[in-house]
């Protein structure tokens, strides 16, 4: 298993400077990536930055560590700026970007905006944006034909460092069978439980088992099955009981986690918390 820390776009992190101040903490102590959220609105208002500017930040302060965002919704971006932008950064970084991309959990995010608001339509335009993506990283001119999105014999240069091409992951929510259908056909999963009032649930190593078991059904059928996959977890654990904390995340390694992602938010308490548990390095033995 290796391990991640996730913090958000707003509020203390929306400083630039500090979050490169915070990645190269998480490469000093140990981890193995920083994840930054993709979002551009919050209630109540809070101030916020665009993620592809602290992702650069955070290729530039490190030089180890992954990173990506986790995740940016697709369907209210372009398809082609963000290959040309993940390519940018992967070249930036030697390698080192995991393209984290979703349907987008915030409603309000698209309609506030003029954006789509209908979740099948925005599944839609996910898909087709995967492949307009997937086409243009080929670095070959492409053309694309869809409902939603159009290209005419379009080349984007430079293909990707990372071959045959940059990770992708999927956001999905368990139970739901088709969103991680769609995720087998890719290169990760980043499995997600909501509760009736929309807000995250934790999953159970359970959970994690029944996803693994979905995405090998899915990849053996499209002969995917011989190809890294990666399935991440995320969750919260003490940094002052290292036992306990690297008990749980073996219990979903054992499931078939391969990534645990350390939560790094307000509910930590403070700024200095949140840095604190940072320093203290990830949840192994």
């Amino acid at each position: 298993m290796r391990y991640a820390i996730d913090i958000p776009n707003f509020g203390a992190f929306a400083d630039v400077r500090l979050t490169a101040d915070v990645a190269r903490d998480a490469e000093a102590a140990g981890w193995d990536a920083v994840w930054v959220w993709d979002h551009h609105m919050r209630d109540p208002a809070d101030p916020h930055a665009d993620p592809w500017i602290l992702l650069t930040a955070i290729a530039l302060a490190t030089e180890r560590i992954r990173f990506g965002p986790m995740v940016t919704p697709l369907a209210r971006r372009r398809p082609w700026d963000v290959a040309k932008q993940a390519v940018t950064l992967d070249h930036l970084s030697g390698g080192r970007l995991t393209l984290g991309l979703g349907n987008g959990s915030r409603n309000r995010e698209f309609t506030a905006f003029g954006d789509e608001g209908d979740l099948r339509t925005r599944a839609a335009m996910l898909d087709e944006g995967l492949a307009v993506i997937d086409g243009l990283w080929t670095g070959r001119p492409f053309s694309f034909a869809g409902e939603h999105y159009r290209l005419d014999e379009a080349t984007s240069l430079p293909r990707p460092m990372q071959q045959p091409r940059i990770p992708i992951w999927l956001a999905a929510t368990w139970p739901v069978r088709a969103p991680f259908r769609r995720a087998a056909r890719w290169d990760g999963v980043w499995p997600l439980r909501r509760s009736p009032d929309g807000t995250s649930a934790p999953l159970s190593p359970d959970d994690i088992r029944g996803v693994c078991s979905t995405i090998a059904e899915e990849r053996a059928a499209t002969g995917r099955e011989s190809a890294p996959f990666d399935v991440m977890v995320d969750g919260s654990t003490p940094g002052d009981d290292p036992a306990w904390a690297a008990a749980t995340t073996s219990e979903f390694a054992e499931a078939g986690a391969t990534w645990w992602t350390e939560r790094i938010n307000t509910s930590r308490g403070s700024l200095e918390q949140m840095r604190l548990r940072i320093r203290q390095g990830p949840p192994k033995v």
